[in-house]
């Protein structure tokens, strides 16, 4: 637990340097350890239950659609808790992940605009899809060399020599 402290922005005070974020928005960032990780844990714990309850109006796409992106979004959005949103929003756009994150947020807008906009069922399921790929491909680039691996384990099941 004391090397997450260390992980942590928000733990000692008067260990803590400001950052860049910190200063201009004026404390809204400075929380302290607990309350970072009751935020975090609760943001966590809200995207689940939401993605949960999605699966129980799965037969109603629409609604799927929308929890299901709200809970994605809520439980992405927790680890900014953790680490403070200016490094969260450095991580997403990393050059290792810009593309996977650039992917993930186009899906997740295109499955918004399928379901709310367009109201078509069929392409919000094909969008929503296209989502949870979109995030697990996204979720593994936080992984060394997972989708490498994952990337080489698909051209093996998939390669076949006529």
């Amino acid at each position: 637990m004391w090397k997450l402290k260390q992980l942590i922005p928000g733990g000692d005070e008067e260990e803590r340097e400001e950052s860049f974020l910190e200063d201009e928005s004026d404390g809204l960032c400075s929380l302290s350890y607990t309350q970072r990780m009751y935020a975090f844990a609760a943001c966590l714990l809200a995207g689940l239950v939401c993605m949960f309850l999605s699966m129980i109006v799965f037969v109603k796409p629409i609604k799927f659609a929308i929890l299901f992106t709200f809970g994605n979004l809520l439980a992405v959005g927790s680890t900014a808790f953790l680490i403070g949103p200016a490094q969260q929003i450095n991580m997403m756009f990393d050059s290792a992940r810009v593309y996977a994150t650039a992917i993930y947020l186009g899906c997740v807008v295109i499955a918004l605009i399928c379901a709310l906009w367009i109201h078509s069922k069929i392409l919000t399921i094909i969008a929503i899809i296209c989502e949870i790929c979109a995030l697990i491909w996204y979720s593994l680039s936080y992984i060394p060399f997972a989708r490498r691996m994952i990337s080489e384990l698909m051209i093996r099941f998939c390669d076949t020599e006529l």
